[in-house]
């Protein structure tokens, strides 16, 4: 497609120990994006990683900070072009998709796409990832009011607006929750493509822990929601804890009017102390929402002072 020699096309390939898939990786997307940049960013990696993807053509960078998540702050730091490809490096996922995600994102002029996979065999999604992606994904849908798909896909495509205004804070695998909520968040232009999803090859493990991982995505999410839409994260602090004051409270309240007396003083004192954290998590709510609105103002106004890509001719 001639209209990709107008851009810079960077292709980043965060790697822990896969020397048995990265060289064909490297070489797919050569052959799909020949003009493009493709970057090796090796985390610490035990085997041969490094060496192979140097074979292979790719400029290899060095990660020290555990974690795809520092891959990707140092990447989209380090790196300047026009459209940023981000692509794990197990060989699950093909190039031949590339250039049909890299013209959606231009015909719409989309900020993000997010390659949604559809697996060709039941080995290559494992069931526990599936249900944890399904389950983090509606979460984060729910709570941010989105039709998102695959949020945990590790194929996405940016403009260069969307990652140098990214602020990527996440350490490891929940780095793929923040791009989403940062997508949602400031209601940027978004899109997915369906992608083929393949097995591993023999020799290649995942590096994904099932229920680790998982866990700490959840809490990311949690994280998330706190700082991005707190009126909600503390209006349901302020309910629950309201609730209890109400169960415990009101029976001492009954009696008190029935006979003129208080029974169980400390519950009394309890609840009253609850009744308090209460209204205060109501109020904290209210105060942190107002910060979070002027917060994203200064986030919108700094991603629009980003073009939407170089218009850098060849």
């Amino acid at each position: 497609m001639d209209i990709f020699n107008t851009f810079e096309i960077a292709v980043i390939i965060p790697c822990f120990n896969e020397e048995t898939t990265i060289g064909s990786v490297v070489d797919d997307f050569k052959q799909n994006l020949q003009d493009s940049n493709i970057y090796v960013y090796d985390n610490n990696s035990i085997d041969a990683t490094n060496r192979v993807a140097k074979e292979s053509g790719a400029i290899v960078r060095l990660e020290t900070k555990q974690g795809k998540g520092n891959v990707v702050r140092r990447a989209f730091a380090d790196i300047d072009a026009d459209l940023y490809i981000l692509v794990d490096g197990d060989g699950t996922y093909t190039a031949a998709d590339a250039p049909q995600m890299i013209q959606k994102l231009l015909s719409n002029h989309f900020d993000y796409i997010n390659g949604v996979r559809v697996q060709k065999s039941n080995k290559a999604y494992r069931l526990g990832h599936k249900f944890g992606n399904t389950l983090l994904t509606g979460i984060v849908s729910f709570v941010f009011k989105s039709q998102i798909r695959d949020m945990l896909s590790g194929y996405k495509i940016f403009s260069r607006r969307f990652v140098k205004s990214f602020p990527a804070i996440s350490s490891g695998f929940e780095i793929e929750t923040e791009i989403a909520v940062h997508a949602l968040r400031l209601r940027l232009p978004m899109g997915e493509f369906l992608t083929n999803y393949q097995d591993r090859p023999d020799g290649s493990f995942s590096k994904l822990g099932t229920i680790k991982d998982g866990i700490k995505i959840l809490f990311a999410i949690i994280k998330l929601i706190e700082t991005e839409r707190p009126i909600l994260f503390w209006t349901i602090i302020a309910s629950v804890v309201g609730i209890i004051s109400i169960i415990f409270g009101v029976p001492i309240i009954i009696t008190y009017f029935d006979l003129g007396i208080v029974p169980r003083f400390p519950t009394a004192f309890f609840c009253g102390f609850l009744g308090i954290i209460s209204i205060f998590s109501l109020f904290t709510g209210i105060i942190l929402d107002l910060v979070q609105k002027s917060r994203d103002e200064v986030k919108r106004l700094f991603y629009l002072s980003i073009p939407f890509m170089r218009d850098r001719q060849k």
